[in-house]
């Protein structure tokens, strides 16, 4: 009998997992969000977490080890992998309709604005 493997989610780092609000610093990545170490600890028992991110790979996994939730992390990377979701502050969900998708768009505001 062959295991199933846990799906994989895709979740950025600045919006969702740190108190993140628009002001990027390349050496500094803000604090961890209430909230977020339970988030992970509980998805991470039916789901492999990757991190998606943009910033530094070795200031991110510092980051990820200081807030003690790098246990629930099997990697951190800058490539949008396939993955059963994704999770950002700043995404849109097609719904298959270009025209809704457009008014979307243009009224897009991440929740922390």
């Amino acid at each position: 009998m062959r295991n199933n493997p846990k799906k994989v989610l895709l979740i950025d780092l600045d919006g969702v997992l740190n108190n993140y609000q628009g002001k990027f610093e390349e050496n500094f990545i803000p604090t961890i969000k209430d909230g977020a170490y339970n988030f992970l600890e509980k998805l991470s028992k039916d789901y492999e977490i990757r991190i998606f991110t943009t910033r530094n790979k070795i200031l991110t996994v510092k980051w990820l080890v200081y807030n003690k939730i790098d246990c629930f992390i099997s990697e951190v990377t800058n490539v949008k992998d396939l993955a059963y979701l994704y999770i950002d502050d700043r995404a849109i969900c097609f719904d298959g309709n270009y025209d809704d998708l457009i008014a979307k768009i243009n009224d897009f505001r991440p929740y922390w604005k």
